[in-house]
């Protein structure tokens, strides 16, 4: 059991969390964004999916936050051949003790890579859905816990490439954000090849931070005091995309979880110890869009989820410090990070 000693400080989080974020942005150059997202998806236990044409960086994202943190890291290559015990592991037969033994999969590590995970067929894909929501794993009616933390970061290329297969719904849902890298400024590229140009700058990468560092940061985000206010205003959002015209499948009740767990975390990023509805608003585009299903005539009209779900914020009142409403209207672009926030501002 955790006690308070053990129990990690806004101050100590926000300085670990910094050092992991230089770390990462050494790898990753002109994302600060998206760097961050992967630390709120890291510190609120959750799954970070990154979406994008191929080359852009999306490996090397994930190579950068594994090795900023000195825990077990598996990689595993999505194939169309993988099978689902190449993932979750299998039990052979010992000649000399004549039992079965449980050989570990690549899921028994700290933090799973999932390199272009629709590469592998759905089946294969499933065997990722029990250790991402239960963070254990199923074998011959035995069961084994994941380590602590557990993370898995997956990649994957859009659909439209050729030899890949759609995530199920099920699969995405388990993740608690997308994020799409996107391609560098020109002096951001520019950089790149100055840096990237003669060696990899993961072989110069040391870990910042250690996985009972993590744990205790876990920890610390649970802490973090969201009112009720908030929490309805989360709901509203979430209920929303259920009722949405433009939407054939809406966000679950697992989408309005990962969304207040996620701005605990930003908040906790922040230096804050509550969290505000600017969280909820900047992390509602990478922790709804990927779960969202438009309908045939909102695709006709080239109309994406990321849309709806700015036409849903922009709706949506927006609670104010005196536990009533105001207007919707954003302060943030969705699916940026908020910044700032001063320590012992009066709660919601």
């Amino acid at each position: 059991m955790t006690t308070y000693d053990d129990r990690a400080s806004l101050t100590d989080l926000t300085a670990t969390a910094e050092r992991v974020r230089r770390s990462v942005e050494g790898v990753i150059e002109g994302k600060p964004e998206v760097v961050r997202l992967s630390l709120t998806v890291l510190l609120a236990e959750g799954h970070l999916l990154i979406e994008d044409v191929p080359g852009v960086g999306k490996t090397m994202l994930a190579k950068a936050l594994a090795r900023s943190v000195d825990c077990s890291v598996r990689r595993i290559q999505f194939t169309p051949d993988l099978l689902p015990s190449d993932i979750t592991g299998v039990s052979v037969f010992d000649q000399q003790r004549r039992e079965f033994e449980f050989k570990p999969g690549a899921i028994f590590a700290q933090i799973v890579i999932g390199d272009e995970i629709n590469r592998a067929s759905p089946k294969t894909q499933s065997a990722l859905l029990e250790s991402m929501e239960e963070r254990q794993v199923t074998i011959d009616g035995r069961t084994y816990e994941l380590p602590d933390p557990f993370m898995v970061v997956a990649t994957q290329n859009p659909v439209e490439m050729e030899g890949t297969y759609p995530l199920p719904e099920a699969q995405r849902d388990r993740f608690m954000a997308r994020v799409s890298i996107g391609y560098p400024s020109a002096e951001a590229e520019l950089q790149m090849l100055d840096v990237h140009g003669g060696a990899s700058p993961l072989d110069d990468l040391q870990p910042v931070a250690h996985a009972h560092d993590i744990v205790k940061l876990i920890d610390a985000v649970r802490e973090v005091h969201v009112a009720e206010s908030v929490r309805r205003y989360a709901v509203e959002l979430v209920a929303a995309t259920r009722q949405h015209p433009d939407l054939r499948l809406g966000a679950s009740p697992r989408a309005t979880l990962h969304l207040l767990r996620a701005a605990k975390a930003s908040a906790a990023l922040a230096g804050r110890d509550y969290a505000l509805p600017d969280d909820v608003q900047a992390l509602a585009a990478p922790v709804l869009t990927h779960r969202l299903l438009p309908t045939a005539q909102a695709q006709l009209d080239r109309r994406t989820a990321e849309q709806v779900v700015l036409d849903i914020l922009q709706r949506t009142p927006v609670p104010t410090s005196g536990g009533g409403t105001a207007p919707a209207q954003p302060r943030h672009r969705p699916g940026s990070p908020v910044y700032g926030g001063q320590p012992g501002a009066r709660r919601l």
